[in-house]
């Protein structure tokens, strides 16, 4: 997306802002239920990783080669496709139907939530795999 208000100028970045990466999350109930709650795309950060990166080094952030960089949530611009729970449930005043008549405002103790990712053109497909956790009771 374009960036409003212009950003400071080391942050300036010509060239291609973000990838083109596929995202899902489904939440799965402890009784088996799964429903897909959010589709986005990494396309829709506002602050690409090279951005990131500079804005954690300005200041004397000692980032060392194998650090691991994570995004934090990613919203694109339909409400199927906000980035955490309090967006996709509008903190708690829209719940989420489920598909078995439950609905959620929060994740549930027992939910199981899982991510999901994938780039693909031409085609070509290429997944990252999937990343689950569940809520211990």
């Amino acid at each position: 997306p374009q960036q409003d208000p212009e950003v400071l100028p080391y942050l300036n970045y010509n060239g291609v802002k973000n990838y083109d990466i596929h995202l899902t999350v489904t939440i799965t109930t402890k009784e088996g239920v799964s429903q897909k709650v959010s589709h986005s795309n990494f396309k829709f950060m506002y602050w690409n990783m090279c951005q990131q990166l500079a804005h954690h080094t300005v200041n004397g952030c000692n980032v060392r080669v194998g650090d691991l960089m994570a995004s934090g949530t990613i919203s694109g611009k339909s409400a199927d496709s906000y980035g955490s729970m309090l967006e996709l449930a509008w903190k708690g005043t829209k719940p989420l139907p489920m598909g078995d008549g439950t609905e959620r405002r929060f994740i549930l103790d027992g939910d199981t939530v899982a991510l999901r990712g994938w780039g693909e053109k031409d085609g070509c497909r290429i997944g990252f795999g999937e990343c689950d956790g569940t809520v211990r009771e």
